[in-house]
């Protein structure tokens, strides 16, 4: 793949080079991703990043083909990125998110993609930061980030998403799971989907006492909403909060701060990822079983011994 011609035609619009360039970010040859985001991060910054989560079975999927056909009857160029589990044995997306939005797939202003978790311990790809970046600089109006699903550790789309959606279905317990895992900090649109479905006012209840309970009189208070996705009931109202909370962020600090955590989040993972490629370069070296043998016969402890391995790893770096 010749990169430069790639990144000119992603900046021309060109599908196919969009669709090459994500693959190579996702590969993640360092070179490459080094390349293609140095190229591509000054014309980022104008697509409106919407992360949408929620746990598996509340219609996440569903929701978001219903909040895509919406930004498309407002006139909008939409892209979806969709992180799935990964195969255990291909390692690629499992579930095939393109299929459950068939009605977008023929759509010239839709680009859906499927990114594979890989393992990664949060609701995003390690991956997912340079693929937005991608999708931002290809032009597209509206970036909408699905993600695996809740839990404690991925609440990691506040910090990629201009936006962000979480979606709760009733009888799930969602509305406590949510309190736990931190997600009411992070949510700008709750959203009941199912609500046609016995326990969906309980839900909407709950949710409430939890906001009202931390809520910020200075700050964006997070509407609750109902939907049924699959009939697309109520996802009007949903693009309707999300325009509101745009229009509000933009309005003073809060985007600026928000896109700041975001870059702090994007540059301390590829710190953290370079400290581990160069640990994996000591992984059967010297270094590391000298240490490993002072650990063991008790002559020092691990976090001497980690230290003394990081001072080695910053000698290198210099």
């Amino acid at each position: 793949m010749d990169t430069a011609t790639e990144i000119e035609g992603v900046l021309a619009g060109r599908r196919r080079s969009l669709a090459r360039l994500l693959s190579a970010v996702e590969a993640g040859e360092e070179q490459t991703v080094r390349e293609v985001v140095a190229a591509l991060h000054p014309h980022t910054g104008r697509a409106h990043t919407i992360g949408v989560t929620g746990s598996p079975g509340v219609g996440k999927s569903t929701l978001t083909g219903q909040l895509v056909a919406e930004q498309r009857r407002r006139g909008r160029r939409v892209a979806v990125l969709a992180v799935d589990p990964s195969s255990p044995f291909s390692g690629g997306a499992l579930l095939g998110d393109r299929v459950r939005m068939a009605d977008q797939v023929m759509d010239d202003g839709v680009y859906i993609r499927s990114m594979a978790s890989r393992g990664h311990l949060g609701g995003l790809s390690w991956a997912t930061p340079q693929a937005v970046t991608v999708m931002d600089a290809a032009g597209f109006d509206v970036v909408v980030v699905e993600t695996v699903g809740v839990g404690q550790a991925e609440v990691e789309i506040a910090s990629l998403a201009d936006s962000t959606v979480v979606a709760l279905a009733p009888g799930m317990g969602d509305a406590v799971q949510a309190a736990k895992a931190g997600i009411l900090e992070v949510a700008d649109v709750f959203v009941v989907n199912k609500a046609d479905r016995e326990g969906a006012e309980r839900t909407v209840r709950e949710l409430q006492g939890m906001l009202d309970m931390t809520a910020d009189p200075d700050g964006w208070t997070p509407p609750i909403l109902r939907t049924v996705a699959s009939r697309g009931e109520g996802v009007d109202a949903v693009a309707d909060a999300l325009d509101r909370h745009l229009t509000w962020a933009s309005d003073g600090p809060h985007r600026q701060a928000r896109r700041r955590t975001a870059a702090r989040v994007q540059v301390r993972e590829i710190v953290l990822a370079a400290v581990r490629r160069r640990m994996r370069g000591l992984g059967d070296g010297e270094a590391l079983e000298a240490v490993l043998d002072d650990v063991v016969a008790r002559r020092t402890d691990p976090y001497s011994a980690a230290d003394s391995l990081l001072d080695r790893l910053g000698t290198e770096t210099s």
